[in-house]
Formats: C-alpha cells, structure tokens, sequence
C-alpha cells in the first residue's frame, strides 16, 4: 500500500458511506479527489455570462439556445445525451395595465428601469413585462384593501374588523407564504383582483444597500412567479398525472383547476406606496405592516381606486428537457438522477443559473473520469430541466412520462436550483440524513476552510445563542455532536414530482445567508453582475457545491448496499408523530379558551376603540383523536430500522451475493410511504410522510394526511389519515424485516 492509498484509507475510515464496503469507499475517495481538482469556477462564471446574456423564459429563443448548448456541452465531455420535448400550457402577458384612478389618476406597473454598472438590465427587448403566470385574465376597477401578506390569519383579521374584501382589489406583500396563496385566497374571499408588492421590510433597505450600491431589492424592482396551484398538483395544468406530449389527452383552460380566475399582477414598492399613501380606515400596527415610511391603513372604501388589466397569450409552448445519461457498468437499471433547472423569469443568473453551472461543473469532471476508464456500477442521469419557474414543468412532464420506468430503476434523485454564498442547507428524506452528512464532512468550505458540515453546526449553535433558532430539534442535534438534521421536502424545486408523486427517495441541497439574491430575485436584476459582485464572488461556493454534489453521485452510484440509514428515518417519525398529537392537544385547549372568552364578552371588552375587533369566528371544537395505531406503526419502525442498520453496518463482511440480495430487498422501500389515494383533495400528491402544504405551498407539511386535517378541521379526515399513515408506515417495516431475515446466513 502506497503512503497516498493509506492517506486515502484514513479519509474513507473517517467517512465511510453508510452500507458501503472499505473497497468501494477507497474507490470512490479516489474518483472524488479527481474530481475536485476538476471542478472550476473559472468554467462556471464563463457559463453564467453566457446563459444568462438574453431573457430565458419559457418560449424564448435564448432559453432553447441554453438547451443547446447544455447538449452540445454533455456531448463534448462524453455523455449519451438527447432533448426530450413537451407541450404545456404557458401564458405570457400580451398586455398588462394598472392605473391609480383616484385620488387622481396615475399610470403604474411597466418594465424596470436599467441600473448603472448592470449591462443586462437594459438588455430587456426580448423580456416579458412584469407578470405571474397562470393567474386569470381580467379587466376590473375596485376600491383597494391592504391584506399584509394575504394569508389565512390576514384575512381573519380584517374578518374582526369588519372589513369585507368582496368585490375589492387586494394588495398583499411578499412573504409569510407562497405568491400563489396570495391571489387564490383572494379569489376565495370574493376579490376581483390582487396585486402582490415586495415591501423593503422582507427584502430591501431594511436587510441591504439597495442595487446596484447593494445586493437589496432597488424601489422599481418587481419579483415575477407563479400563481399556479401547485399545492393541488404541479406541471402542466391541462394534463395532471399524464405526461405532456404532443398527443396527450388535454382538461381546458376553463376545467384547468390550478389555473386561477381574478386578474393578478406583481408590483414594485415604489409602485405599491402610490396606493399605500391613499387608504383609509384604521391604521394597521405592529407586525401587519411594512417598512415603507408611512403609516399603513386597511382601505376598503371608494378613496382609493385602481385599475387593473391582464390579457395573455393562452398558447401550448415547447419545453426542452436536456437529458443526459452514462450507463452504469454493473447496475445499468438502477439510475441515480441528478438535476437543475434552466430556465428563469429573466435573466435567471442567481435563480437558477448559479446552481446549473455547479451541475454542469460535475457532468464535466464525471466525463472526464470516465475517459480515463472509470465507469460508474450504476447508470448516472443528468437532467437540465426547462420550465420549472411556472410550476415544474419539465421535470413534472418528464416525471409523468416515465413514471413507471423511474419506479423500477431510479434509487435516488438529487436536486439543485439557486446556490450562493454561506451556509449549507440540507432537505432530503430522513433516510438520507446520515448520506448527506458524511458527503458534507468531507468538503470544504470556501470562507472558513472548515468542512461544510461544521461550519453548518457553528451556524446553528451561534443562531440559537442570538435566540434566532427556533428548532429545538435542530439545535439539540447539533449540540450532540453528530449529524446534523435535514429539512423536510416541500415543493418549490423539481424533486416534487419524484418524492411526492413516486415515492423516489431525494435531496435538494444549496448555499444561503451571506448574499443578498433575495434582492434580486425573479427580476430584470437577478444578472451576472448582481451574482458576482454580491451573491457569490467568484462562484468559489459553486465550485463547494459540485464538490458536495459530486461525491453525493459518485457514492450513490457505486455503493455496494443502498445509501441509507433507517434509524434517522425513525426518529424523525416518531418526532412527527408527537407534534401532531400536541397540535391535537393545542388546538382543543385554544378552542376552550376561545368559547369561554367570547361567552364571557372579553373580546368585546378588550378591544382598542381606535381599532374595534370582533370575537374570532366560532369553529368546530378539536375532538380527541385515537393515535394508537400512529404511535405503534411508529414504534415498530423504529425497531425495524435498528435492526436493519445494524445488518447494514456489517455489509462489509457479508457475501456479495447477500449483499446483492439486501441492496435488491430496500431498493424501491420509499415507494411503501405512498397512498393509492393520494392526500385529500388532492390525490397527485401520495406520499404520506413529506407534502407541500395546501397554506404554506413552499414549505412542508409532515404527515401531511393528518397534520393538515387537524389545522382545517376536516377531523373524519384525520381519523381516515392517522389509519392510513400507520398502514404506510408498517409496510415500510414489512420491508425492513424482510430484508434482515434475507441477510441472515
């Protein structure tokens, strides 16, 4: 053994991939240092020019010119690839109006005007005018009333003051949930239209600089996005659960249920505070406003009024998948998947282009191990999606399409979008927390030159010392010493369709909270020059996260047994399973104390008369929900898990062929967590551990059946859902076992 194998043997020691055996993790330490020195930043900041030079969304020539050259690129490094199209449903602004008509009449909204030092924000002739899609096309004249951020508790809030939004224009600002919550609740409430600002509180001068002096959102800046109801189900809104190719069987425009109805336009603050400066009616306090320098008030009556006007372009677009695959030399028909979007609402720099780059910075260095003989055990997919900025689109259609070939073959899917600089963050299904942690071990980082894990711990614990961390789990984790926690998976990226609709276990990770893309972010100025003076200088954290992500491809494609460890999975089950049992608890004890208020006059008599409130609405009381069978479905799988790792802990020492019995016997496991009928009211999303939440959209719901049934008071439903969810759970142990008794001699 040479001195350089037996460094390598120490490091592989050090971090060995959970079920892998000492041979393979030699190997794959030693594929990973060739990588590394093949990733560059230099490569990256040249792509990053180029792809985001001309507006790419969807429909445009430069974003079917990126897809060109992204094949032309994986060709070159050696990659069988191809472009996969489909035909979608995408709406782009044919015009777009919105005027103050009292107190006096003042035309607003428009493109953003060009910043000093930035080339490209002028560069708008191909650019689409602000605008989100899939909202409903209208022409509608209205008083205007100020939701704050238009969510369910805004609008019981202006319930208690009596103000009715029927028949009214709402104005929401960004944040505190997902854009197309923001519009679609309007639309519940009665409103005719809504428009949705970017107030300097959540991202301008109250965080930055404004551009181009910082990276903060300037007072003309306007954040595009989706109004798709994606938390119904994502992709192409006229062929759910189907792929959309060019023969495929197409709902209407009218029937599309994620296609909203009242008019919406997104605005700037600049725009927003012309409209601000006019309400009436009490003045909104504390949390409910912004930071604009002005006192903020409800609205609702005729002193101001606007006018608002959408009409789009209802057509089918082309999207343009890039697909590129290297055929595994032992396992060709097991695929680890690893992809980023392409497409963005402009120029797409930071959103997606810095995490495009990073993937294509792999594909490079994994091609040019491969020209140097090295084959991967199993078949290495890359994907290049088009379309996800309106609603997962490429990845969702490409999903459909083949969704039963992807049941069968793919054992992992590994998603990146926007990267810049910072802290690692980590979402992936728990039975990968302990994968994803022995990859981020290994890397460093570019400012600390700590490893990238313990630079994420320092974060932690530094943020619950400053009181700023409010995940006791979290915290307590990284006190331990050990791994880290995961996030949970909600949507807003391309693994949604993988996870949640075919139980394909995944990851999505980046680098966030020292730039300032949130300023830029789905506008004219989300620009190379942005990216590079603010958001990651140099790229040198895209050059950490191919690393990251590259040894998180190279260990799943040649670990000799699975990649996962199921205790974690466990653990963060049964830690679900006791919050929804205290959400039960909570809300029954609120609901007591709400009727004993209200019966005792109390609300009435606190009220500030310079605010009047009414009582909350009465509810359906939170009966007492038997979680027996969750608590013992939880019960089992934790020992089923430790009986399992424990058989995996040892795969070293096992025959080849149990070990090929035990990697054959888990593979596909995730698929156990997947309901027949979906989650209520909306059976595209089946998986009954990780969901977007139907009010949150972005953000995850765990146990998702139950928790949110118990939230929306829909309690046959949680009944319905704790059975269910413990049925998933069980069949997920059945696995478990039956891969231990298998490894037995």
């Amino acid at each position: 053994m040479t001195v350089f194998t037996k460094l390598l043997a120490g490091a592989a020691l050090a971090s060995l991939a959970f079920g892998q055996t000492m041979a393979a993790t030699l190997d794959a330490h030693a594929a990973e240092a060739k990588l590394d020195a093949s990733v560059s930043s230099a490569d990256q900041l040249a792509w990053l020019k180029d792809f985001s030079s001309a507006p790419n969304h969807v429909g445009s020539p430069h974003d079917k010119q990126n897809a060109e050259t992204t094949l032309a690129l994986f060709k070159s490094w050696g990659w069988d690839a191809h472009i996969e199209t489909f035909q979608v449903l995408y709406p782009t602004p044919i015009s777009t109006t919105l005027e103050l008509i009292t107190p006096e009449k003042v035309t607003l909204g428009g493109q953003e005007p060009p910043v000093a030092g930035d080339p490209t924000s002028s560069n708008t002739a191909g650019a689409l005018p602000p605008y989100v899609a899939y909202q409903g096309d209208g022409d509608v004249t209205a008083p205007v009333v100020y939701v704050n951020y238009g969510m369910p508790d805004d609008y019981e809030a202006l319930a208690r003051r009596g103000i009715d939004v029927k028949g009214k224009i709402v104005l929401a600002r960004y944040g505190a949930g997902w854009r197309g919550l923001k519009p679609k609740l309007a639309q519940e409430h009665g409103a005719v239209g809504c428009l949705i600002y970017s107030d300097p509180a959540n991202d301008g001068y109250a965080h930055w600089d404004s551009y181009p002096a910082g990276g903060g959102r300037p007072d003309h800046a306007v954040q595009r996005g989706s109004v798709q109801d994606m938390t119904m189900y994502p992709g192409d809104p006229l062929t759910p659960g189907i792929g959309a190719t060019a023969d495929a069987k197409r709902l209407t425009r009218e029937t599309a249920p994620t296609i909203l109805k009242i008019p919406a336009l997104p605005i700037s603050w600049a725009d927003a505070s012309k409209i601000l400066a006019g309400l009436q009616g009490p003045v909104v306090t504390d949390k409910d406003r912004g930071a604009l320098g002005m006192a903020y008030h409800w609205g609702g009556t005729d002193a101001v009024q606007v006018h608002l006007a959408v009409k789009s372009d209802w057509s089918l677009k082309t999207l343009y998948d890039v697909i590129a695959t290297m055929k595994g030399a032992k396992r060709p028909d097991e695929w680890v998947i690893r992809a980023n979007h392409r497409d963005g609402w402009v120029f797409g720099a930071s959103d997606p282009l810095t995490g495009h780059g990073a993937m294509l910075s792999e594909a490079k260095a994994l091609g040019q191990l491969a020209k140097a003989g090295w084959r991967p055990d199993r078949t290495i997919v890359y994907a290049s999606w088009d379309g996800e900025e309106p609603g997962l689109l490429g990845s969702t259609e490409w999903a459909e399409t083949h969704a039963d070939e992807l049941q069968k073959k793919a054992v992992i899917y590994i998603n990146t979008d926007n990267s810049v600089r910072g802290v690692l963050e980590a979402e992936a299904s728990h039975d990968l927390q302990h994968f994803v942690n022995s990859a981020a071990r290994d890397v460093t980082d570019p400012e600390t030159h700590a490893s990238v894990l313990e630079r994420e711990r320092a974060d932690i614990l530094a943020s619950a010392y400053d009181g700023s961390a409010d995940d006791a789990a979290a915290v307590k984790a990284a006190k331990g010493g050990g791994d880290l926690l995961v996030g949970a998976l909600g949507s807003g990226s391309d693994y949604s369709a993988f996870l949640q609709h075919l139980g394909i276990p995944a990851i999505n990770l980046g680098f966030f909270g020292e730039d300032a893309s949130s300023g830029s972010y789905h506008s004219v100025y989300d620009s190379f020059t942005h990216v590079t003076k603010f958001d990651d200088p140099g790229l040198v954290y895209g050059a950490a996260l191919s690393k990251l992500v590259g040894r998180l491809v190279l260990r799943a494609a040649d670990a000799d047994v699975g990649r996962a460890r199921y205790s974690d999975l466990a653990t963060t089950v049964a830690r679900y399973v006791g919050e929804v049992k205290k959400l039960a608890d909570d809300q029954r004890e609120k609901d007591k104390t709400r009727e004993e208020l209200t019966a005792e006059g109390d609300f009435k008599l606190g009220s500030n008369v310079l605010d009047p409130t009414l009582a909350p609405t009465a509810k359906p009381a939170t009966p007492l929900i038997d979680f027996a069978a969750l608590d013992k479905a939880s019960d089992r799988l934790a020992r089923s898990a430790g009986a399992a790792d424990g058989v995996l802990a040892k795969a070293d020492t096992l025959p080849p062929a149990v070990r090929a019995k035990l990697d054959a016997d888990l593979r596909g496991i995730d698929q156990a967590m997947l309901s027949p009928d979906g989650l209520p009211g909306r059976p595209w999303y089946r998986n009954l551990i990780y969901a977007p939440g139907t009010l949150t959209g972005y953000g995850a719901k765990t146990l998702p059946g139950v928790r949110e049934a118990i939230e929306q008071r829909r309690f046959a439903d949680a009944v319905a859902y704790v059975a269910k969810t413990a049925a998933a759970l069980n069949a997920y142990s059945d696995r478990l076992d039956a891969a231990v008794r298998d490894a037995k001699p």
